[in-house]
């Protein structure tokens, strides 16, 4: 149950996060691409996957990959940029 808990907090952290950004944020995971903006695709890929990489592109993808590289080393989520 823990686990779920912090599964879920992650993924709403997640979400919150790159919603405040007008990069576009895509989290690829095994053969999956989903919009970081998307609370349904994240649940799924979170809950899935193990390992994932972000592609963020605009006019603040820097401080974008900063903040979200962060929510997930924050809540132990294996990440690359």
């Amino acid at each position: 149950m823990n686990l779920d808990k912090s599964l879920a907090k992650a993924v709403v952290e997640i979400n919150q996060t790159a919603n405040t950004f007008r990069s576009s944020i895509v989290i690829c995971t095994d053969d999956k691409y989903i919009d970081a903006k998307s609370i349904l695709g994240l649940t799924y890929s979170v809950l899935s996957s193990k390992n994932f990489k972000l592609e963020i592109h605009g006019p603040d993808e820097e401080k974008a990959k900063t903040a979200m590289m962060r929510v997930f080393m924050r809540n132990g989520l294996p990440v690359e940029a």
